[in-house]
């Protein structure tokens, strides 16, 4: 994998890797000591630690191995922030004594090519062949108890002593009038895109919701955060909590408290406007998720 490949390949690697186009499931063994539902972090542990004790152990997917943290969690989030964090540091060189250079734009398109060559190269960690090599059982389909002791996956009936089932979560969209007409984001589609929209609305003042809020603030979004809670960051010290507020101020990120998004509708010109915080998306772009939904 080279930094000159064309972003597409980074995402061929990857899936190649974590959901192989021509993977054929293995004849199910008579009997498994263990059988793992879910090939997220949690799920690939468990077959990492029980492989070397002499335990026969199978793992179902029904989409991509490596789960959220891989595919749409902390690996593309956390590559983006680095970035987005460079980006900041550059404006303020001159703080610190040091000059950034007449042109420290950003470069979003290649910002997101980055993210995905990262991603691509961690997913050969949890890949299907790497597994299989260690001697677990990968299968890929939806998983369906028949039994007290026995799982269908794929046409496939596979027994066992003892499962487990790692399943992970998936994004909690709200139940906004409009929203779904006037499209949105969450974190498995925000890493998707290839351009910085105008403006941002972030539904949910959470952590994951701040730091993307942060991340596109500094990429050039005009974001804002909603949040229906009186108290910002409720869960963390106050301190720390009132540190994270400045620090959004800085980036220009307004933060809503006390703010319910009550309805979404597409203006004039094709924008989507969310009626309760009258911020505006811009012309094509997707509200975000957020992490929508980062309620606390």
């Amino acid at each position: 994998m080279d930094e000159g490949d064309p972003p597409e390949s980074f995402e061929q690697q990857r899936l190649a890797n974590v959901h192989p186009a021509g993977w054929v499931n293995p004849a199910p063994a008579d009997r498994y000591d263990l059988v793992v539902i879910g090939g997220g972090p949690a799920g690939l542990v468990a077959c990492e630690a029980a492989g070397p004790l002499g335990v026969r152990v199978a793992l179902i997917e029904n989409d991509a191995l490596g789960g959220n943290n891989l595919n749409t969690g902390s690996v593309p989030s956390k590559a983006l922030l680095r970035t987005a964090r460079l980006c900041a540091e550059m404006r303020a060189a001159g703080r610190y004594g040091a000059r950034a250079g007449d042109d420290c734009g950003v470069d979003f398109a290649a910002a997101m090519a980055r993210m995905r060559r990262v991603r691509a190269r961690i997913s050969r960690v949890d890949s299907a062949r790497r597994l299989a090599q260690a001697g677990v059982d990968v299968f890929f389909g939806d998983a369906v108890f028949s039994g007290v002791d026995r799982v269908d996956v794929a046409g496939a009936r596979l027994h066992f002593s003892r499962a487990l089932i790692a399943t992970g979560a998936r994004p909690d969209t709200p139940q906004i009038p409009g929203l779904a007409d006037a499209g949105y984001l969450t974190n498995e589609t925000v890493f998707d895109i290839t351009a910085v929209p105008a403006r941002l609305l972030v539904i949910g003042g959470g952590p994951l919701g701040c730091e993307l809020a942060q991340a596109f603030a500094r990429f050039g979004a005009r974001t804002t955060i909603a949040q229906a809670a009186p108290l910002f960051l409720a869960k963390e010290e106050r301190d720390a909590a009132q540190l994270l507020s400045e620090a959004l101020a800085r980036d220009g990120v307004q933060v809503r408290l006390n703010t319910s998004a009550v309805s979404v509708r597409v203006a004039r010109g094709g924008r989507a406007r969310d009626e309760s915080t009258e911020a505006a998306i811009g012309p094509g772009r997707r509200i975000t998720d957020s992490a929508v939904n980062d309620h606390d």
